[in-house]
């Protein structure tokens, strides 16, 4: 079944506690926390504080995604804090292999995000010490913005290269994720659907969830 994950930067951040409630009530599987520095992107969002007060509030897994530029300080933080995925982009540093062994050794489960202008060449060395690859749908920095159209065929791509080394890390797509998307990302191998406005900004979550359910349960294939 695929893993609907609201991104908790489009809930009401006022009301979050409430918000996170009522997600888990409406059949949400994960939380996915964007952090942000000010530095790799140009906003600024959450620290560990956010992703502790988290823990407190949900029993459902938090997927971590860290867009910072010094991810071998902040990896090892986040994952303390009560991350379940920590994601570390493959842009920021050299040295994925020590964030990766950093977010295992705190507990968690070490994920790679790639951004939309970054080919799948760059996991070549490194996919294997990963449990869950990370496609940006957007240019990360901000939520509600457009997807990328050429995701979808990455994602078809990376299936394809997943499948030939016979590997088993689960694949994600962040931003832009909607009714409209859904079935074609599932039917090219992505089990886990990170979706913010499109989720929280409707009047019925339950319904919101329900429907981007459907959509990629229906797995519409397109041309890669």
């Amino acid at each position: 079944m695929t893993i609907i994950a609201p991104s908790v930067l489009s809930a009401d951040l006022g009301r979050l506690a409430e918000e996170v409630k009522a997600m888990e009530e409406a059949g949400a599987d994960w939380f996915h926390v964007d952090i942000m520095d000010g530095s790799f992107v140009p906003n600024i969002t959450f620290g560990p504080w956010m992703v502790g007060a988290l823990r407190k509030a949900t029993r459902l897994p938090l997927d971590v995604h860290l867009m910072v530029a010094e991810p071998l300080t902040w990896a090892p933080v986040f994952a303390g804090a009560g991350a379940d995925y920590v994601s570390v982009h493959v842009e920021t540093t050299p040295h994925l292999d020590k964030c990766l062994e950093s977010i295992v050794r705190e507990g968690a489960k070490p994920a790679l995000a790639l951004n939309p202008s970054t080919g799948l060449g760059a996991l070549d060395e490194i996919w294997d010490r990963a449990e869950m690859i990370v496609l940006m749908g957007v240019n990360p920095g901000f939520s509600g913005q457009k997807y990328v159209p050429s995701t979808t065929a990455k994602a078809g791509r990376l299936k394809r290269y997943l499948a030939e080394l016979n590997a088993g890390p689960l694949v994600e797509v962040d931003g832009g994720v909607s009714d409209d998307n859904a079935g074609a990302l599932t039917a090219n191998g992505v089990g886990v659907l990170v979706s913010g406005s499109h989720l929280f900004r409707g009047p019925d979550y339950k319904e919101s969830v329900a429907s981007l359910r459907r959509r990629a349960a229906l797995g519409l294939p397109v041309k890669c």
